[in-house]
């Protein structure tokens, strides 16, 4: 992939070209409206907007952004440049546009939002997390409110009514996992009443990149409490004492296995038990993987942090602490365990859905971001979504110089400290892009004994984020961020105190100085960390630093003999540049192959999912509930009501049939109860199907020693084991039906001993680490999570 996509997307996106010329045609219209809206009063926007047909009439269209660029240069005191309207437009026909950092993305989908709302839809604004989505609800707002437009947002810490509420209005911003877990949390309803998430229309995705996907494969996951194993101690004592000669790590780093001395250890220090017979293998076998995978895959400091006494994970593309995310069941417990520390509950999955089913349940997706054409492909592939490139406002003037590559760490390592001290000096402020919490400490530290003294930005400190960040444009200022490319705080010159000799003084000298300590897995994650420099026709220069050592290559390129560098410092020149090229793409490959791969595994499961939500909202918003358990049990339906059901299933009242001697239950109190009763078990029984897919998973890579494929076999055995779920979830129903106490007050399920989880939360599922990647075999424990 890597340049080669953007060529390829620039191909491919023709028509997206040619449709762009053609919003240019109607932001130059545009113009001619000027005068008219600037002699509007404020309270004739609303009336003037309505008459609009923006959906079909370009001349219309032209007037809508006349209206919207006066009433934001009124209202926010921000008059939206050609691109913005541009950018808005191409929102509208819903693409995927491109807008690099700083050009203003936040106003161009406020726009699109009003233009969707003017056109009848109802909207929501998808953001990466909280903060984004209640600042930018709350700066737009003024802009909403000129056209009449409810607008509200909702967090983590929103109530059942705040969300509710917020819904109910015409915008909603939001965060994707917070979205999701309303959309998780509806299916826990038992009555038409206890809904919360609304039905979807209308998405506008900011960070689309992050969303659709880096995010796009983690299941959201809604849990609620149940007794469950604890990981075994002893297992992990045994793992924590093993040699390198016990296990072997595969080239990528996903997978660890045992060797046979590794068996036989493992074996002897458990008691002489045989790991691989059929009491063993399947549990305590799977124990020790999980183990062996905990303690020498998983690190501290790179992929989770210690914190409160608690273990975080890192996102990686954000290199920000993972909020509500965990490992799959297992992992968790055992890096817990690892650490010393208490164990968290796991719970009993009661629902789940990836980003991607979630963002899929929308009739029309569009979105913004900084780098899309480095992901069109994906968005081509698993969205059918196109890409709009929108060119800046001003000038992008920024130097980025040539890679500078090494042949080990160490000599990349000191080459960075030379290079960062030099430009130190000068006064120039320089932010350093590094990949994990570890590095940056380590060369932070590195810095501080070469006489530079800097400030660090990771997981540990990311509270302080966005004060650090404010400060990195200062004058003298040295900077080490993990992830720079995730966080989307603009860098101002000058630092934050709008000082304009400052500023000049920043500018005089160069602007801002990124270096990056090594190639991402994707050229799009490179692209955003230089985008930190150069915003706005600002001046910077960005140069990336890498080792034939650096992860990139060392799990995406093989030497039958390491490449040997002919000068004294180690650099590779222009030799090293194509071999750390060569790295990424082969690295873009495997992770587009990743993707597709796990999507395949998860297609059939969401669509197993829609079957169950459609059943689930047509038991919860009808009467079927009680017309079938009435045509399949239609004495006890006699005996509760007196009432006849004809052969149709629906109930007539005849006086004939009542009994006198038993108390009858009103219908619409018994249409309840039929209501739990189904849901109940219809739950149960998706809950149950979800632990079933789960185990198949854990063990599905063993079908290719059968030389079976292991999708085909997956799709089978879930496909089989779905299709009497619906009828066995009746049946327990109609039995229920028969048995349960029920009364003019309801039905007690618990007097059934049918207990729904009197607690549940909500977080969502990391990285899967078990994964190979590419187009191998799935292979691991646990198997796809992503």
């Amino acid at each position: 992939m890597g340049k080669l996509s953007n060529s390829m997307w620039r191909l491919l996106g023709a028509q997206s070209t040619r449709n762009q010329s053609k919003s240019l045609s109607v932001i130059k219209e545009a113009e001619t409206h000027t005068d008219w809206a600037a002699e509007l009063a404020d309270d004739a926007f609303v009336g003037e907007a309505e008459k609009l047909d923006i959906g079909s009439k370009p001349g219309d269209r032209a007037k809508f952004l006349a209206l919207v660029r006066e009433a934001a240069d009124r209202s926010i005191n921000l008059r939206p440049f050609d691109v913005q309207l541009q950018g808005a437009l191409r929102l509208l026909e819903g693409d995927i546009v491109e807008m690099a950092t700083g050009e203003g993305k936040t106003l161009a989908g406020a726009i699109a939002a009003i233009g969707y709302v003017l056109e009848g839809h109802q909207v929501h604004v998808i953001s990466v997390n909280d903060y984004l989505a209640t600042r930018d609800a709350e700066w737009m707002k003024p802009l909403f409110d000129v056209f009449g437009i409810a607008v509200h947002a909702i967090s983590e810490n929103s109530s059942r009514e705040e969300r509710r509420r917020a819904y109910a209005g015409d915008v909603t911003y939001g965060s994707v996992n917070e979205i999701g877990f309303d959309v998780l949390r509806d299916q826990l309803a038992l009555s038409e009443a206890d809904l919360v998430s609304p039905k979807p229309d209308v998405a506008i995705i900011d960070e689309a990149d992050s969303v659709l996907v880096e995010e796009a494969l983690v299941p959201l996951v809604l849990a609620g409490s149940t007794e469950t194993e604890v990981p075994d101690q002893a297992i992990h004592d045994v793992v924590s004492r093993m040699k390198k000669k016990h296990y072997e790590v595969d080239a990528e780093g996903r997978n660890v296995t045992l060797t046979d001395e590794g068996a036989a250890f493992v074996e002897e220090e458990l008691g002489g038990i045989n790991l691989y017979s059929e009491e063993h293998v399947g549990s305590t076998l799977v124990h020790v993987s999980i183990a062996m995978h905990a303690h020498y895959l998983l690190e501290r400091d790179i992929h989770y942090i210690v914190r409160d006494g608690g273990v975080h994970l890192i996102n990686a593309s954000r290199g920000r602490v993972a909020q509500l995310q965990r490992w799959p069941d297992g992992v968790q417990a055992a890096v817990e365990l690892k650490e010393g520390l208490a164990q968290t509950d796991s719970g009993e999955v009661i629902d789940t859905i990836t980003v991607q089913a979630l963002i899929g349940r929308y009739p029309k997706v569009c979105g913004m971001t900084g780098t899309a054409l480095a992901a069109g492909e994906q968005f081509r592939q698993f969205y059918d979504l196109r890409v709009s490139q929108i060119p800046p406002n001003t000038e992008n003037i920024r130097t980025d110089l040539p890679d500078r590559v090494y042949d080990t760490k160490a000599n990349k390592v000191e080459a960075i400290v030379a290079y960062v001290k030099e430009i130190h000096e000068t006064g120039q402020p320089v932010l350093i892009g590094t990949h994990d919490v570890a590095e940056s400490e380590e060369l932070a530290y590195f810095l501080e004994k070469a006489g530079v003294s800097s400030v660090v930005l990771n997981a540990k400190n990311d509270a302080q984020e966005a004060k650090i960040i404010a400060e990195a444009g200062a004058l003298n200022a040295v900077t080490v961020s993990t992830q720079m490319a995730g966080r989307g705080t603009d860098i101002r010159l000058g630092g934050s105190a709008d000082d304009a000799a400052a500023r000049d003084a920043v500018v005089e000298l160069g602007g801002l100085c990124v270096v990056g300590t090594g190639r991402h897995d994707t050229e799009r994650l490179d692209s955003q960390l230089r985008g930190r420099a150069g915003r706005q026709g600002d001046p910077g220069t960005s140069v990336f630093f890498s080792s034939l050592e650096d992860p990139v290559v060392t799990k995406n390129l093989a030497f039958k003999r390491d490449p040997v560098s002919p000068n004294e410092d180690g650099s590779m020149g222009s030799k090293g540049i194509d071999l750390i090229e060569q790295a990424q793409r082969i690295a873009e490959g495997v992770r587009l192959e990743l993707h597709a791969n796990t999507w395949r595994y998860n297609k059939l499961v969401n669509q197993q999912r829609d079957i169950i939500v459609d059943r689930r909202m047509k038991i919860l918003t009808t009467d079927t509930a009680l017309d079938e358990l009435a045509e399949l049990e239609p004495e006890r339906y006699a005996e509760l009501t007196g009432e006849k059901p004809t052969t149709s299933g629906d109930a007539e009242k005849s006086d004939e049939t009542s009994k006198a001697a038993t108390e009858t239950v009103p219908r619409e109190v018994l249409s309840q109860a039929a209501r739990e009763i189904v849901l109940y078990h219809l739950d149960r029984a998706w809950a149950d199907h979800l632990a079933f897919v789960s185990d198949v998973r854990a063990s599905i890579h063993l079908r290719s020693l059968g030389k079976e494929s292991p999708l085909d076999e997956f799709h089978r055995m879930i496909l089989a084991e779905f299709s009497d779920l619906p009828a066995k979830a009746l049946e327990k129903a109609r039995e229920t039906f028969r048995e349960a106490e029920i009364t003019a007050d309801g039905v007690d399920l618990g007097s059934s001993d049918l207990h729904r989880s009197t607690t549940t939360w909500t977080y969502m599922v990391h990285d899967n680490l078990f994964s190979s990647g590419g187009a191998k075999t799935l292979q691991g424990i646990i198997g796809i999570f992503r």
